[in-house]
């Protein structure tokens, strides 16, 4: 594709994001950026949240890992669909009945201050670092479909991309990003249908005859019962489930726009049909992945070595320049979709639970748009490092670390809603340090300690155990009882 084609995609839909961010951002205030003044339509936070989950990590390496794991993913993703249950019956009505701003309030009311603090700060490091995964893969794309062509460095391309999500996001907020989320689901979905469209073209095929590629091909197993493979059915299917919990439920990225819709009832109608065209969406992309190996095989086309550059190296190079245009704009969308929620959430939760930015009388703008600001370089700089050390597949490095991450997290909130006792809240931090250096320790040497085992997703589930054994241990006896509410 003509670099200057691309640039033409790109600089198109990035002035359809600033008018979006110009009619939503109007009389705007803190209020506004860090809830949308509750009255979020729950139809458009659903579809919405469907790109903005899906990201660039689906858009790109879920197709690629198929090669590397077959359809495995989709237990993880029936795992999730159990999970969105417990965020819609157990989590949104807690949330909704302590009116929250930031979710991690509700670890102040139940244990304490320091306890609030933990949960915030795992939630920053998690968030960062996710967010920063995702958005390196479309940088990596636009280094390679337009920068590369003019000699630019890639983290020239980093500053460029981070700096147009600031560009929209800094003064609506969280009001802004439910509306370009839905602009973002729909360029992110058109372009995986109209990238089938185009491989079934190219191959000769009959539509009707798609369903039977996909289905007869080996790499459409879904289902792995061997109970050492990093992909069996039961460490998937589980770790789906709380992992969804941890990264969805108990995530200010995902709650904060849960939280915008006017009732507890819209907020679950949004929970639930937003899971099932999650569902599906997957399906689609997996679709997809199995007929990208199956038209590079009949082309005689070698298979990158990173999986995740064989989407981008057929779509820019093979399949034409509406197939490239589509892609560019899906990739695009997946990205920015991603990491704009993710920025604003940042902001909020520091904003909120690090400087309890409510309180203060002066300058609240001020510093929010500070604190939105250091969020961005932050990120950039994150990517640079990744874009260094990166060797492996970003689907399974994000969820990896995850689940180093995000276990505080779910062992923190587990413990709130299921015991009563209060604990020592000084000494929580510390418990939340230590439980994901002991679950490192544990996954490394898992092979040699546990005949050959090998953890998976599912080291989440131990990291949140582990913390709740460090809470049971910091039991404080003897003191008034501290409400789970």
């Amino acid at each position: 594709m003509s670099p200057l084609l691309v640039f033409g995609v790109i600089a198109g839909y990035f002035l359809l994001l600033m008018a979006i961010s110009h009619f939503t951002s109007r009389q705007a205030d803190n209020n506004t950026y860090f809830t949308a003044n509750r009255q979020s339509p729950w139809f458009l936070v659903a579809y919405g949240m469907v790109g903005a989950t899906l990201s660039g990590v689906t858009f790109i390496s879920v197709p690629g890992e198929v090669g590397n794991s077959n359809w495995t993913y989709l237990q993880f993703v029936m795992g999730n669909m159990m999970g969105y249950a417990v965020i819609a019956f157990v989590l949104i009505p807690l949330f909704y009945k302590l009116k929250l701003i930031s979710i991690y309030e509700y670890l102040k009311n139940r244990f304490g201050q320091n306890s609030y603090y933990a949960g915030a700060s795992f939630f920053l490091i998690s968030q960062t670092v996710g967010a920063s995964f995702r958005l390196f893969l479309a940088a990596l794309v636009l280094q390679i479909a337009f920068f590369d062509a003019f000699g630019i460095p890639f983290w020239v391309t980093v500053l460029i991309t981070i700096g147009l999500i600031w560009l929209y996001t800094f003064r609506g907020g969280i009001k802004t990003i439910v509306w370009t989320d839905t602009l973002q689901t729909t360029f992110l979905l058109l372009a995986v249908v109209i990238s089938i469209f185009m491989i079934v073209d190219h191959m000769g095929l009959k539509f009707t005859d798609v369903f039977a590629t996909v289905a007869n091909s080996e790499k459409s197993t879904i289902f792995d019962w061997d109970w050492r493979s990093n992909n069996a059915f039961f460490k998937s299917f589980l770790a789906g489930i709380f992992i969804t919990i941890a990264m969805n439920g108990l995530d200010q990225n995902v709650m904060q726009k849960n939280l915008t819709c006017k009732s507890k009832g819209e907020a679950q109608k949004n929970i639930f049909w937003f899971s099932i065209v999650f569902f599906f969406s997957t399906v689609l992309f997996l679709a997809l992945g199995v007929l990208l190996y199956k038209y590079a095989a009949d082309q005689g086309i070698a298979i990158p070595e990173r999986t995740d550059d064989l989407y981008p190296l057929l779509a820019l190079n093979h399949f034409g320049i509406l197939a490239g245009i589509v892609f560019l704009l899906g990739i695009t969308a997946a990205a920015f979709s991603s990491a704009d929620s993710a920025l604003t959430a940042l902001t909020t939760s520091f904003c909120v639970d690090i400087l309890d930015i409510q309180k203060k009388e002066k300058n609240q703008k001020r510093t929010r748009m500070l604190v939105h600001i250091g969020f961005t370089i932050l990120m950039f700089l994150v990517i640079i490092v990744f874009n260094a050390l990166n060797d492996s597949s970003v689907v399974s490095m994000v969820f990896k670390v995850a689940g180093f991450t995000y276990g505080p997290l779910l062992g923190l909130f587990a413990y709130g809603l299921l015991c009563k006792n209060p604990v020592r809240d000084k000494w929580v931090p510390l418990v939340c340090i230590l439980s994901p250096v002991i679950s490192v320790i544990l996954d490394f040497n898992s092979e040699e300690w546990l005949n050959g085992y090998e953890f998976g997703f599912e080291i989440l589930l131990v990291n949140a155990a582990i913390t709740m054994l460090g809470l049971f241990a910091l039991y404080r006896p003897n003191t008034d009882e501290v409400s789970i509410e």
